[in-house]
């Protein structure tokens, strides 16, 4: 118990994010495929279509539970995101370079939720909802096959002059006189 106070204790930044358009988009295409289905069901031809349109509902039931809110934490060791679910941290001894993500408009407007993607040759696993601008961390050393992450927040420029910080205390010979 005394260990999770102390995690506390040492969050040198928190956020909860959600997007009402997100979860809007979710619920209907939820509706939009349970619809579907019924409408196959009620047709009393269950085949195919139907077991899809079924699936897809499913699918879109667990985004819209899952994919609610984005809560970011920093610590002075870490980084951690986690969405419904899913939780990814980030050690900030890993962290090379942490930065705004700039993408092209195709791939800034791709989707809400966790995705995983290449960009400029780069695997990254991305965090986001859609109207929120991103930060991009570039590691060190990849994490299995990802070597960036991104996610969204409301305060990009603190996010990234905190981790700045961070990795200026990792790496003193980087400080500039």
């Amino acid at each position: 118990m005394s260990q999770s106070v102390d995690q506390t204790k040492n969050i040198i930044y928190s956020e909860r994010i959600s997007s009402t358009k997100t979860e809007a988009l979710f619920l209907a295409l939820m509706i939009f495929f349970l619809l579907l289905f019924a409408w196959r069901l009620n047709a009393g031809s269950l085949n195919f279509f139907g077991v899809a349109f079924f699936g897809l509902f499913i699918v879109f039931l667990f985004y819209s539970l899952n994919y609610r809110t984005l809560v970011i934490h920093l610590t002075p060791d870490s980084l951690k995101l986690k969405f419904g679910i899913f939780l990814w941290t980030v050690p900030l001894d890993n962290v090379e370079v942490c930065q705004l993500d700039e993408l092209p408009t195709l791939m800034k407007y791709g989707g809400a939720g966790i995705h995983f993607m290449t960009i400029r040759k780069r695997y990254r696993a991305s965090f986001n909802f859609l109207e929120y601008p991103r930060v991009v961390i570039a590691f060190k050393n990849k994490v299995g096959p990802v070597r960036d992450i991104s996610f969204s927040t409301c305060h990009p420029e603190e996010i990234i002059r905190l981790i700045q910080d961070r990795m200026d205390a990792y790496n003193p010979s980087l400080i500039k006189n």
